[in-house]
């Protein structure tokens, strides 16, 4: 009796003990990260979530918390959002519709640090992607918007991939026709780059 009441209570508990090894990882962004003008399974987050799958890494989720338009301003509010479903670590991808807006440097500078300190004090670890901005707003503002991220990252000790759309930036075949947004090809590239930053932040 003993022994068939054991049985029970492990096959109860083990989706719980499966569910508890998943660890999740939440990209929170912009249309860079939703993969605008792609198909779903297209933008990099669905070529990264593939490839892990694939390589056996099945206990890892990717959640794609990308929407089109969103500025650092909604940092920390989307962060407390999502804090709620406990990510294991959220990779922070917010600042690209700044520049083109030519928006303050200095609050974009204060929205990331505020979500960044909001995540850290639910122990949620917390990765940067950097971003650049075109050269229309002058020297001086480039300069500048670059600095954030890498400042951002040594501050709070943050797992840093320099520059998102490395390799895929300004190259026209690589992106689609508006000149910002990856094309499936640029999607690939920056998928490999994502992946290889990821791997050694994954358990």
């Amino acid at each position: 009796m003993l022994g068939k009441t054991l049985i029970t209570l492990l096959l109860i508990a083990s989706p719980l003990i499966q569910a508890q090894e998943t660890f999740t990882v939440l990209f929170l962004g912009d249309s860079l990260i939703e993969g605008l003008g792609l198909e779903t399974e297209q933008a990099f987050t669905s070529l990264v979530d593939e490839r892990l799958k694939r390589e056996g890494y099945g206990d890892i989720t990717i959640v794609n918390a990308g929407i089109s338009g969103s500025t650092s301003a909604s940092a920390l509010e989307r962060m407390q959002w999502y804090v709620r479903s406990r990510p294991d670590l959220v990779i922070l991808s917010l600042g690209a519709n700044d520049g083109l807006r030519g928006l303050s440097v200095d609050n974009m500078k204060g929205n990331l640090a505020e979500a960044i300190e909001f995540a850290q004090s639910n122990n949620i670890q917390v990765a940067l992607t950097g971003m650049l901005t075109p050269p229309n707003m002058g020297p001086e503002y480039t300069s500048s918007f670059a600095q954030v991220f890498p400042d951002l990252a040594a501050e709070y000790q943050l797992p840093f991939m320099p520059f998102l759309l490395l390799d895929v930036a300004a190259i026209p075949e690589l992106n689609q026709a508006d000149g910002i947004h990856p094309n499936i090809e640029g999607s690939r590239i920056v998928a490999e780059h994502v992946y290889q930053f990821l791997l050694p932040l994954l358990p």
